[in-house]
């Protein structure tokens, strides 16, 4: 092969490899979340526009391997809203399966780590129609501690009044 070539070709390679993961913080943050895996419970309350609150129970586990991370908020004992959170190359992403019916895709685009937070803004929705135009907009993450955690959720979208669903939750059992 022609020196020139070969060159090249090292530096094609190099130059389309992805960074290593383990440098962006959507990896690092998705490796803290993947530590949630078990059992939650806590309170929500609503506000910004809304108003309710009550108990709920999280329950958290893998799926995929290893690369997908479920989350379940069951309230008074049924499960009404589902999130997948996972990696997009190095973006950390989810999907909200909501009481609203309807999916919205987010992305995390802002993180603390010595917090523990990330911040996640929409990217679409899925699935929203007349009956069922509110959704998620944002959403909010930040493990407190290894045993607590407080999500929130920022919706809007719709011709109601939007809200902000702040959830306090302790680890009860480890996955």
């Amino acid at each position: 092969m022609h020196p020139v070539l070969a060159v090249l070709g090292v530096f094609l390679l190099s130059a389309a490899a992805p960074p290593d993961a383990g440098e962006a913080p959507g990896p690092r943050m998705f490796e803290r979340l993947k530590t949630l895996a078990g059992e939650w419970e806590g309170t929500f309350e609503w506000s910004q526009g809304r108003t309710g609150s009550g108990t709920l129970r999280v329950s958290y586990y893998l799926t995929g391997g290893g690369s997908a991370l479920v989350e379940n908020l069951v309230m008074g004992g049924v499960p009404t809203m589902t999130t997948v959170y996972h990696l997009d190359g190095a973006d950390l992403r989810m999907t909200h399966y909501c009481a609203a019916r309807n999916q919205p895709r987010l992305r995390a685009v802002r993180f603390d780590e010595a917090q523990g937070s990330a911040e996640f803004t929409l990217v679409d929705v899925t699935g929203v129609g007349p009956k069922n135009p509110g959704h998620v907009q944002g959403f909010f993450v930040r493990l407190l501690d290894s045993d607590r955690l407080n999500l929130r959720f920022t919706f809007g979208g719709g011709s109601g009044p939007g809200g902000v669903e702040n959830i306090l939750v302790r680890r009860v059992r480890q996955g």
